[in-house]
């Protein structure tokens, strides 16, 4: 067992690890945040999107321990339903949400590109968002919803 120190969602959390478990196991079954989802645990899907240090990383690929002393965003961490963040607020407002299942990683892409630029040009979008699949809604919905997320970010 190792000790892992991180910062997740703004929480300092402390927890003794195998050297070989994996980022997403650590925050869904030691922490609770089920909204990393597993899709391909290849790195290839996006679902297990997460932010660490403000980029964007696929936690089914990423050692718990390459993790320490980072901090961590997860979909828990960015809004909730009372106060939704804009990329969240977009995405339903754009009908970019069917089954869900890759929202979590798909709103954290967004969140971490407009985190850096604010007024991304749609060929920066669709570069930021292209590690992220959706089977269900097709791509236009989730383009226009963080198009939208930028103009309620920027404000114009």
């Amino acid at each position: 067992m190792v000790e892992l120190e991180l910062t997740v969602n703004g929480k300092a959390c402390m927890l003794k690890i195998e050297p070989g478990e994996r980022l997403i196991d650590v925050l869904r079954q030691r922490l609770g945040l089920t909204g990393t989802k597993e899709g391909c645990g290849e790195g290839e899907c996006g679902a297990c999107t997460v932010i660490m240090d403000g980029r964007t990383i696929n936690s089914c690929v990423v050692l718990a321990i390459q993790a320490h002393g980072r901090d961590i965003t997860t979909i828990e961490g960015v809004g909730n339903r009372i106060r939704p963040h804009p990329v969240q607020r977009a995405f339903v407002e754009e009908g970019a949400v069917q089954c869900g299942y890759c929202t979590p990683g798909m709103v954290l892409a967004a969140k971490a590109l407009l985190d850096k630029n604010p007024d991304p040009s749609p060929q920066e979008i669709g570069a930021a968002m292209s590690g992220n699949l959706c089977r269900c809604t097709g791509y236009d919905k989730i383009l226009r919803a963080v198009q939208r997320a930028a103009r309620e970010v920027t404000g114009t």
